[in-house]
């Protein structure tokens, strides 16, 4: 389950938490994390094995997620959960974990039909991600079939725009795939969602503000997910960091690159996160010690001290 409602106050960016309010007259809209029993090519041998260098599938699914049996029993206890936890209104159907499109376009019909068939006068939209090589255009049409019901976000991990950082942390696909599925998404009914990670080691702060530029470009992208890197168990990276640690962003860091960033991203782009967070259990680096709302209130709080508009230099 993932919270999607803003906290109280006025953000100097376009936030998906206000734009969802605004959007469902004040509601309370939640995302409802599913886990519908994919891989990855680059995980079953289609075209490499063991991931991405920085993954560890369980460390961005919630516990909750993974134990559930069945797809409905997720949908049902996801909803209950939000219900009585955080009063929530309306959910987001979002199938996060792994590689969402990654099986012939039936059995993909099968499951989302599946997910969207529970409760659906309390369902407004649904979330698919997934990686930019395992999009068609016979995906986009089903996806797109949709829409007349619900809203559809089309989450594609962008990561990097330069392909030697793609090759090190062996992510099996190139920007030009990405670039590829951008053109299928325009001028679609889909809303599209890029997710970025910042702080890769070789990548300099100058390369890393390139990102928005990339971003700004693609008038098909309607959301962002802005992530640090972080480093956790289970994952190729976390072995060589144990090994060898490297330079990663502290959280005063990263807020003060993000007070750079924001000014240089599309004023019509919604932000639909700033940084990522994994299971204290499973994460090795780098540990803020704080919680996700603790993060959050921090770095808006260093945004709106600095007086950060998003798109202000544009």
């Amino acid at each position: 389950m993932e919270q999607v409602t803003a906290e109280q106050g006025f953000k100097n960016y376009n936030n998906y938490g206000a734009w969802l309010r605004k959007k469902y007259n004040g509601q309370r809209v939640f995302k409802v994390i599913v886990d519908g029993g994919f891989t990855c090519p680059n995980r079953d041998g289609s075209k490499g094995y063991g991931g991405c260098t920085y993954c560890n599938v369980d460390s961005f699914t919630p516990s909750v997620s993974r134990k559930n049996p069945s797809l409905r029993e997720q949908v049902i206890q996801g909803m209950e959960r939000a219900r009585k936890g955080n009063k929530a209104d309306k959910f987001i159907i979002y199938f996060q974990p792994n590689t969402n499109t990654y099986a012939p376009t039936h059995y993909l019909k099968m499951l989302y039909d599946e997910a969207l068939s529970i409760n659906t006068e309390d369902i407004v939209g649904l979330s698919v991600g997934t990686r930019p090589d395992c999009i068609d255009a016979e995906k986009i049409a089903l996806l797109e079939s949709y829409t007349d019901r619900f809203d559809v976000d089309l989450e594609m991990g962008m990561e990097s725009i330069y392909n030697d950082t793609l090759n090190q942390i062996n992510r099996g696909c190139s920007h030009e795939d990405l670039l590829r599925a951008l053109e299928l998404t325009k001028n679609s009914k889909l809303d599209t969602c890029v997710h970025t990670i910042f702080g890769f080691p070789w990548e300099t702060k100058e390369m890393m503000l390139r990102y928005a530029d990339e971003i700004n470009r693609h008038e098909q992208i309607k959301f962002v997910k802005f992530h640090h890197l972080h480093i956790v168990e289970g994952s190729v990276m976390g072995v060589k960091y144990k090994r060898e640690p490297f330079k990663l962003f502290s959280l005063e860091e990263y807020a003060d690159f993000l007070c750079e960033l924001l000014p240089f991203v599309r004023p019509d782009v919604v932000i639909q996160r700033l940084f990522g967070i994994s299971d204290w259990d499973l994460l090795i680096a780098p540990n803020w010690g704080l919680k996700k709302s603790e993060i959050q209130y921090f770095i808006d709080k260093r945004i709106a001290d600095r007086g950060v508009i998003q798109g202000s230099a544009l």
